[in-house]
């Protein structure tokens, strides 16, 4: 025990002495010791995956970071180094890194059953789908638990076009679904699109305020959806999937809010066309936006299925799909089966997600912080001429870098100059949008106004010495 105790000590004083350039804003104080790592390097792990991982895989950063701690909105790597993250596994650690009540849920399941099968009965499944559904607006109560946001879009995609007997389904430029056969049709940037086949998708204009073709103007790209209807299929569709914020997967959407409007008359358009509406949450859900506890909410819609996943088990391997009792009913045409969707560990966790989030006021720290954050954003965009626009909302944040703001070019190479700089002070942040320029901020939702000061103090460095 006293050599432990020394262990962490040495560690500790390793930590502390692990610092940035003096220049560097000071972090907040926090009062964490991570424990002693005694792994292999970030250089023997990067030898070993590029060996023996898929070569699909990339990186952040010239150096990778080997990262071996998380806690609360901090993580720290293989030197004891802390990080401040803004970036939550891509907007998956809602609750913090490693919360107690999540670990204690997942872990006193565990203890007692990791696994058997849905064919039996279990009460974490029921628990859990009863207090997700309890999340949800109208008739949206029956839901089927996945492993994942692509699983979830994918069964999504399959409900909408059984129900309705219709194949053609639309969605927006610019969005990403997921990589499997259906979901990869969905998603309209040949960045992720390989060469296999993908039918029945219509990609409409996408809403886009500050890139897109028609500015703010909901009943323009509105109209888009309905010219798409009438000219492109037999005036039957199965659906529209969207999201409400469009930030799927690594570097996709850019943190692209839809147009103010936009969404109620796509949706009116659609159900007109005898359509279902399904609303992709895998990433604005679960608090992040602030305002409402679902992205869709903000908008004003019901749809009638709603996707989500990441954020559900602040980093447990989860997803689901939650629908109305009559559409449910498809699935009982043949037989549809998940073996590890909703086993006991993972719903157990997911049950503990929802309990962390009303007992520490979550989504109110996002919508109070986050909105802080913008605004503080929003005085650097005033500072430095590179950036072209700020948006988003709660703690789904998109800082976009051009090199003319007239022209809106693209500033890709100065971004993963900036992220560097970043990561040398201390603060970790994602990427993406169709070009690679945008800032993705989603922190986990437990993120502070003290770290949204150094984060934007360090942001204004960095910026500064491109």
């Amino acid at each position: 025990m006293q050599g432990a105790r020394m262990a962490r000590r040495s560690f500790s004083r390793l930590a502390t002495a692990v610092r940035a350039p003096a220049d560097v804003p000071r972090m907040p104080a926090f009062d964490h010791v991570p424990l002693p790592y005694d792994g292999p390097s970030a250089v023997e792990i990067a030898r070993k995956r590029a060996e023996f991982l898929s070569p699909s895989l990339f990186h952040f950063y010239s150096n990778p970071l080997n990262i071996v701690e998380g806690k609360k909105q901090y993580l720290y790597d293989e030197h004891g180094r802390r990080y401040l993250d803004a970036f939550a596994g891509i907007a998956t650690v809602c609750c913090g890194h490693s919360h107690p009540d999540i670990i204690d849920a997942i872990t006193a399941q565990a203890r007692r059953l990791q696994h058997s099968t849905v064919l039996y009965l279990n009460h974490a499944i029921a628990d859990f789908a009863e207090a997700l559904a309890s999340k949800m607006p109208g008739d949206l109560k029956v839901v089927f638990f996945t492993n994942s946001g692509t699983e979830a879009n994918e069964l999504a995609i399959m409900m909408a076009r059984l129900y309705t007997g219709s194949h053609d389904l639309i969605s927006l430029r610019n969005s990403y679904h997921g990589n499997a056969a259906g979901t990869m049709g969905a998603t309209a940037q040949k960045n992720w699109k390989f060469n296999v086949v993908q039918s029945g998708v219509h990609h409409a204009v996408n809403p886009d305020p500050y890139r897109g073709a028609f500015g703010s103007d909901a009943e323009k790209y509105a109209r888009d959806v309905k010219e798409i209807i009438e000219f492109g299929t037999t005036g039957h569709v199965a659906g529209f999937i969207s999201e409400a914020i469009q930030e799927r997967s690594l570097g996709v959407g850019g943190i692209v809010e839809v147009a103010p409007g936009y969404l109620p008359l796509a949706y009116d358009a659609v159900r007109k066309a005898g359509g279902l509406c399904i609303a992709d949450e895998v990433q604005a859900g679960f608090a992040r936006v602030g305002s409402h506890f679902w992205g869709f909410q903000t908008h004003g819609v019901i749809p009638d299925i709603v996707t989500m996943a990441k954020g559900i088990g602040n980093g447990i391997p989860l997803g689901a799909v939650v629908t109305t009792p009559e559409i449910a009913q498809v699935l009982t045409r043949r037989c549809y089966f998940n073996t590890f969707g909703g086993n006991p560990l993972c719903t157990a966790g997911g049950l503990a997600v929802l309990k962390v989030l009303e007992k520490e006021r979550l989504q109110e720290n996002a919508f109070i912080v986050g909105s802080y954050l913008k605004d503080r954003l929003r005085g650097l965009q005033e500072k430095h001429e590179i950036i072209g626009d700020v948006r988003g909302t709660g703690f789904m944040l998109g800082v976009e870098l051009v090199t003319d703001r007239q022209l809106k070019t693209p500033a890709k190479d100065e971004i993963c100059h900036a992220m560097e700089h970043m990561k040398e002070m201390g603060v970790l942040v994602g990427k993406g949008g169709f070009y690679g320029n945008v800032f993705r901020i989603t922190p986990p939702l437990c993120f502070t106004k003290e770290d949204a000061d150094f984060f934007v103090d360090v942001m204004d460095i960095a910026l500064s010495k491109l």
